[in-house]
């Protein structure tokens, strides 16, 4: 018979468990929040791994994350990764100068170099102008007659 251990949750725990199991926005933390609820009512280890399709160790994660740290362990670490390359301050310059005049994308590289901002790719420039909110369309000359 597999081992059982029961959270324990309190009942303010629990509703908050239930709130982010119904209206949370992460999955991961809907997940991990699920998780505890099934451990609490009783289910072993193994039958909440297969009920919710995941590894035995990470409902072990999931379980000792909670004794450590309550609630604060439904949220994801951070993540490593390489820094952004365009700060915040260098992309609200970047937006003014592409809203002020039309400019393509090199130019407006060349302007955000000339202004002291790290020399990036392109790519990396129009991905950001676009996470920003601007779209980025090719104009056409059209011989077209509108009425």
């Amino acid at each position: 018979m597999p081992l059982v251990y029961i959270l324990g949750l309190r009942s303010e725990d629990r509703a908050a468990l239930q709130l982010v199991v119904d209206r949370g926005e992460n999955w991961r933390c809907r997940e991990r929040a699920r998780t505890l609820l099934l451990l609490d009512d009783g289910i072993s280890t193994q039958d909440a791994a297969n009920a919710l399709g995941l590894n035995r160790r990470t409902i072990q994660t999931t379980r000792s994350g909670w004794f450590r740290e309550g609630l604060a362990s439904l949220q994801d670490l951070p993540r490593i990764g390489a820094p952004k390359k365009i700060t915040v301050d260098q992309l609200t310059k970047i937006v003014e100068a592409a809203t002020d005049r039309p400019l393509s994308a090199k130019q407006l590289l060349e302007v955000h170099v000339e202004a002291g901002g790290t020399p990036v790719a392109l790519g990396t420039l129009t991905k950001a102008l676009k996470a920003a909110g601007l779209v980025w369309k090719r104009t056409r000359h059209s011989l077209k007659k509108t009425v």
